[in-house]
């Protein structure tokens, strides 16, 4: 039987096995996204339920601190499963943590609101919550490294796209289905009493689809070779150490600066929509949800699409292009959702968002995949993107905490892009090109 084969580097991978570690990655990355997504689109409900308060804004708020105390759980996971995936496979390491991810969320589904037990609600949200975001940071150190290890130099600004944006978009569209459902089958307050349960419920399907696509995965090639050849004096014995040592903090710093930007656009557009349509636009559920699932489709590409663009005119000319178009793009277009009454309008703006907000972050994975070697690559890269994303992901508490009302959040979003894509134009600048560097 003849099979295609595929080369990387040096190296000439079955395309069966091209085609697995892709689907490994893009599924492994958007199930655990959806698992993030399902409290962005239930936030007004968990505000009231878990963190009430009588002004709705500073409830608000506190649902995203939640979201951002995830976030900054996820450089440790990055840690401790980067750490796991550099010294024992990529394939072990995502398997626990996305099956992990899935089992943290249901558990939220179960957990007590404050009018049941008080103060003891929002503590347990928050504890795990937090668990959660060690789950996912461990899933970024797999699912980011084995799929652009394993397809050819040509194809891995694609597969960066793919993952990390398309995986975005797909883990929303999940989001966005299962929101449809549930808000039509618990309708009006019942939503507010069952239907945000189903919606964390919903993480157990995910872990268990993981699992049957995980089991035919085989290990990335790279990390393979690496391994096989590698001598027991040379391999590095701490790779996250490795990685903030002298020779690799200044790259991880100027990484840093692109990461926060690319992750700050992702939540400040498509991860923000649902509550910006909700307290802003003022629009139904079934409108959003419909809404939302256009921007999906619309995120997934956009990153493909600008991934494979970095292909040809190198990462670093990407950046700066990108850079550019939402330094001015995205401060239109909340400025222009704000003001959109119709529904039409309202959806291409809507559109707008995501395309420029999944956009700029289409290409991180690759670069940073290239800005480390293969015995500390998933380490590298999963700290790297963690820690911008830990940041950027803050964002939204921040726009709602400086807007005090929600008639003044499109104008703080506004001066959040701006000042934010002057800091990845910065980045961009000083990086230099990686294209190439993937060995």
């Amino acid at each position: 039987m003849n099979v295609a084969i595929t080369q990387t580097n040096d190296l000439s991978v079955p395309r069966n096995k091209v085609v697995s570690a892709s689907i490994a990655s893009v599924l492994g990355w958007s199930l655990d996204l959806f698992d993030l997504f399902v409290l962005l689109y239930v936030a007004p409900v968990v505000g009231a339920l878990f963190f009430p308060s009588s002004n709705p804004t500073l409830s608000l708020a506190s649902v995203y601190a939640s979201f951002a105390v995830t976030l900054l759980m996820r450089p440790v996971g990055s840690g401790i499963f980067g750490s796991y995936a550099d010294r024992n496979g990529r394939k072990k390491a995502m398997t626990v943590a996305v099956t992990g991810v899935g089992f943290s969320t249901a558990i939220l589904g179960v957990l007590p609101t404050v009018h049941q037990v008080g103060a003891l609600a929002p503590i347990l949200f928050l504890m795990f919550r937090l668990v959660q975001g060690v789950f996912v940071g461990g899933v970024v150190a797999s699912t980011h490294t084995i799929g652009t290890e394993t397809v050819a130099p040509k194809w891995r600004g694609f597969m960066s796209g793919l993952v990390g944006g398309g995986g975005a978009g797909i883990g929303s569209l999940f989001a966005s289905i299962v929101y449809l459902i549930v808000s039509n089958i618990f309708t009006g307050d019942q939503f507010n009493v069952w239907g945000w349960r189903f919606m964390f419920f919903a993480g157990i399907l995910c872990s268990i689809l993981g699992l049957f696509v995980f089991k035919s995965l085989e290990e990335s090639p790279l990390w393979a070779q690496q391994r096989a050849h590698e001598q027991q004096q040379t391999a590095p014995k701490a790779p996250v150490r490795t990685v903030f040592s002298g020779q690799y903090l200044p790259i991880v710093l100027v990484n840093l600066l692109i990461v926060l930007g690319g992750g700050a656009a992702y939540y400040l557009t498509s991860g923000f929509l649902p509550t910006f349509l909700k307290v802003v636009n003022k629009i139904s559920h079934n409108a959003s949800s419909g809404i939302l699932i256009e921007a999906s489709f619309v995120a997934i590409f956009s990153a493909m699409l600008f991934g494979y663009l970095s292909d040809f005119t190198g990462r670093k000319k990407m950046f700066i292009i990108l850079g550019i178009l939402c330094l001015i793009g995205l401060p239109l277009s909340y400025i222009g959702l704000a003001h959109a009454t119709s529904l039409g309008m309202i959806s291409l703006y809507a559109l707008i968002l995501a395309f420029l907000g999944n956009a700029a972050y289409a290409p991180i994975l690759i670069y940073l995949n290239e800005r480390f070697p293969t015995a500390i690559r998933s380490s590298g890269t999963g700290l790297s993107w963690n820690m911008g994303f830990a940041i950027g992901g803050m964002m939204p508490t921040f726009v709602s905490l400086a807007s005090g009302s929600t008639g003044n959040i499109p104008h703080t979003l506004v001066y959040f892009s701006i000042g934010i894509f002057i800091l990845y134009l910065i980045g961009s600048f000083v990086t230099p090109e990686t294209k190439g560097n993937l060995h």
